[in-house]
């Protein structure tokens, strides 16, 4: 992309930036170069330059498209667009994929990811817990325990922590009452604490992270001594499960703490 100015030329002055901006996007597809008329005539009359600024585009070593005068930047990227591929975005690395499929709950998708990248390196102690949490979703508990005693580095002790976490409320879920059944001994007694409390269990296991939450804070609201304080040690175990980034830890935790004084 050839940008024919003069110093002179206010408007040639103006375009410069956005030129380069432009060109920048391309990463390397598109080049730009500035010619002066008034140092390099003898070019400004090969090419019959008349006005400033003039701006042409050349590919294989011929002009192709152009304009005269100063343009919007999308005039500039319209022109641009039938001769100059932009360059494709860059893909996220396999372990940012996996976690972003993960948290979309495409896990067949997010486990054939973390094969291919444990093949390669079957020590990623990250790859290692997500693949955890993985088979865990899908119920393979006991296999999902033996890739967590796999992780042998201190490097990812949070994330650990919540795979563990998570194993810990499926495990419990599994020999619970059906939710429909929790939910109709709750209606008929509000005050049932071990009906209260298993229904969050099952709510964690399904990823109704808010409605586990605020169960158990209003049970520990209303009897935190219940089995040796089993509420909050289940609060703090949550956290753990959804990391401290997410929106509803700080929610939760600034609950609990208003709770407990």
């Amino acid at each position: 992309l050839v940008d024919f100015w003069a110093e002179w030329c206010a408007p040639c002055k103006a375009l410069m930036p956005l030129l380069a901006k432009i060109a920048e996007g391309y990463q390397g597809e598109l080049l730009l170069a500035k010619i002066n008329c008034d140092v390099e005539q003898q070019v400004v009359a090969q090419f019959g330059i008349r006005s400033l600024p003039t701006v042409v585009l050349f590919k294989d070593g011929q002009p192709v498209d152009g304009f005269a005068g100063a343009q919007p930047e999308s005039a500039i990227r319209a022109m641009l667009e039938p001769h100059v591929q932009m360059p494709a975005a860059p893909t996220a690395a396999p372990l940012e994929q996996a976690k972003a499929l993960f948290a979309e709950s495409r896990f067949a998708e997010t486990e054939t990811l973390l094969q291919a990248l444990l093949g390669e390196d079957n020590s990623n102690a990250e790859a290692l817990i997500l693949y955890a949490r993985c088979l865990a979703e899908r119920g393979e508990l006991g296999e999902a325990q033996v890739v967590l005693d796999a992780v042998k580095t201190d490097e990812h002790k949070a994330a650990l922590a919540g795979a563990k976490a998570q194993l810990t409320f499926l495990r419990q879920a599994a020999s619970l009452p059906e939710v429909a059944d929790l939910k109709s001994r709750l209606a008929q007694n509000p005050q049932d604490d071990e009906a209260a409390y298993q229904l969050s269990i099952q709510q964690l296991a399904r990823q109704q992270y808010e409605a586990a939450l605020e169960g158990l804070l209003k049970l520990f609201q209303r009897n935190r001594g219940y089995e040796n304080g089993l509420p909050q040690k289940a609060l703090l175990q949550v956290f753990e499960l959804l990391g401290g980034d997410h929106p509803l830890v700080g929610v939760y935790r600034r609950k609990l703490s208003a709770a407990m004084f």
